[in-house]
């Protein structure tokens, strides 16, 4: 892994593909740690991208390894470390044969449930080979866990602190000296594995819930975070999201993008939204595709061809975020009127990083004039095309966010401005069933 990483590093290569906003903060810490060929515990809240940093670890090992070929765990065929590779060695010498593992068959993963035994991680004795006519003492009655199985590959244990303490302790042998005990059995394991643990950083610091010699043996302590930055954010939303069917054309406003990563940023901060359990960004993902899916079916109800989101589209983001996040406690359903909030303080700070509103008084004056409009999320978009062209001052603003683009760009960014004008008090907005009013 050291060989390759250093390789990556001296080529400028991607280490890391589709990990965004950890360049400076994350990333350094994990090269540090495997260039010091230290195990790595990484701590962080639910959808801070652990498991996929971890699972891409696989690509600094070699393409594919000699192994031989019928050993119980994958051996090295020039230093075999069990009695079993020891003895194929000796029986047929550079005649014994091998095989080329691929390195996506050298990772190993386990989600740590009280449940889980040491025959599960580690080994047991097999009764099978027992009634064969082994011998209890015999190290060919041993059946290997998934850790051996994973020699001269990656392991991960997710969720470290669910483990049991007692299985905890099976683990101190493994992860320092990697020799293994089994049922009295003391094997000379020279384990070839890089053990990587995650965890979440209230149950592994304050609940004391992982032991302390455990704890000991892990080389690196990598804390990872939510993206520092919106523009992070809105690149995992692009790169994670389920796309629509290839027979429609997506185009989705940069600023309802930053909306929808805005929505998490803020829940982040609320004091009405559990911050230790975290906001993941798989929340923004899940919102990003449930505005999309109202954008779709908008298009095939009206009959158009290009999906746009709308501010009108945002109220269906509501059902997933909500089964997103945990409030802390609050009335019963209070929840919506919370995600409504956060919402709308979204849309008035992404608008207020637009426009200013100086230059929108013009359509504020023609509001005030008496003039009222209706929206709704199955409006035709050739409606809002012709209301920025009657409205004063509201064409200019509309091309600013939308361009010379397709109508149902300019219907977006119609509702936009009028959502904006109306959370910054400058507009009345009343519902009519599923329909919006805005008047002076």
């Amino acid at each position: 892994m050291r060989t390759n990483l250093i390789r990556k590093i001296r080529a400028g290569d991607d280490l890391f593909p589709g990990i965004f906003g950890y360049e400076e903060t994350v990333i350094p810490h994990i090269v540090n740690a495997i260039l010091a060929g230290q195990d790595i515990i990484f701590l962080g809240e639910r959808g801070q991208a652990k498991s996929r940093i971890i699972r891409s670890m696989v690509s600094l090992l070699d393409e594919e390894t000699p192994v031989l070929r019928g050993c119980e765990i994958p051996e090295n065929p020039f230093h075999p470390i069990t009695r079993e590779g020891r003895d194929l060695i000796d029986e047929k010498g550079d005649a014994a044969e091998i095989e080329w593992l691929d390195r996506d068959k050298r990772y190993g993963e386990k989600l740590a449930t009280p449940d889980i035994t040491i025959a599960d991680l580690i080994g047991e004795v097999d009764p099978i080979k027992v009634a064969e006519g082994r011998y209890l003492s015999d190290e060919l009655t041993i059946h290997y866990g998934l850790i051996p199985r994973t020699n001269r590959g990656v392991f991960c244990i997710n969720e470290l602190p669910d483990l049991a303490e007692r299985i905890q302790v099976g683990l101190l042998n493994i992860m320092e000296e990697r020799d293994v005990q089994i049922r009295g059995h003391r094997i000379r394991l020279p384990l070839d594995v890089f053990v990587v643990a995650s965890a979440n950083p209230e149950d592994y610091t304050n609940r004391g819930r992982i032991i302390t010699p455990l704890k000991d043996r892990y080389g690196a302590q990598v804390r990872t975070h939510y993206p520092a930055k919106i523009e992070h954010e809105m690149d995992i939303m692009e790169a994670e999201h389920h796309p629509v069917p290839s027979d429609f054309k997506v185009v989705v406003p940069p600023y309802m993008k930053e909306v929808i990563a805005e929505i998490s940023r803020l829940a982040r901060r609320s004091p009405d939204v559990n911050q230790r359990s975290g906001v993941s960004v798989r929340a923004s993902i899940a919102n990003y595709e449930s505005m999309l899916a109202n954008a779709l079916r908008r298009a095939i109800i009206t009959g158009e061809d290009t999906v746009v989101p709308r501010i009108s589209d945002l109220p269906f983001v509501v059902p997933t975020f909500s089964g997103k996040v945990e409030f802390e406690t609050v009335e019963e359903g209070r929840e919506d009127q919370i995600i409504d909030k956060l919402i709308q303080g979204a849309v008035v700070a992404v608008f207020n990083r637009t426009y200013n509103l100086g230059e929108l008084e013009q359509v504020v004056n023609r509001f005030k004039s008496g003039v009222a409009v209706e929206v709704g999320d199955m409006v035709p978009s050739d409606t809002y095309v012709k209301l920025a062209q009657q409205i004063e001052g509201l064409w200019p603003a509309v091309e600013k966010a939308a361009g010379e683009g397709s109508a149902a760009e300019t219907a977006a960014a119609v509702e936009f401005i009028l959502e904006g004008l109306h959370l910054n008090k400058r507009l009345n907005k009343d519902k009519v069933g599923g329909k919006a009013q805005y008047r002076g």
